[in-house]
């Protein structure tokens, strides 16, 4: 996948994604989440090899992850959901965590 291609999945320029590339910009925990999704990994493919990022595993996160993606609804819902334009999606991510948290 070119950085264009990602950039255009997660919503950014690709001149974003080559500043994540080279070190010149951080990456938020929350764009990290949006391009591992892009790119169809558990997150925890970006801390392989990194001291504890096997326990993270262990606690059975991704697996959720992965039987969550496994359900179709889920999977048609976060392909919608990353087809809305980034200024509408965040607003709608909020609005979601809002009404999570009253539930």
């Amino acid at each position: 996948m070119t950085q264009q291609q990602l950039a255009e999945k997660v919503g950014i320029k690709f001149q974003q994604i080559q500043k994540y590339e080279t070190g010149m910009n951080r990456v938020s925990a929350s764009r990290l989440w949006d391009i591992s999704v892009s790119l169809g990994v558990s997150i925890s493919f970006f801390f392989e090899g990194l001291a504890g990022a096997e326990a993270a595993t262990e606690t059975g996160a991704d697996i959720q992850q992965g039987d969550m993606l496994a359900d179709k609804e889920a999977l048609e819902l976060v392909r919608s959901y990353y087809a809305i334009p980034e200024n509408q999606r965040r607003r709608l991510f909020e609005l979601a965590r809002v009404l999570s948290d009253v539930a």
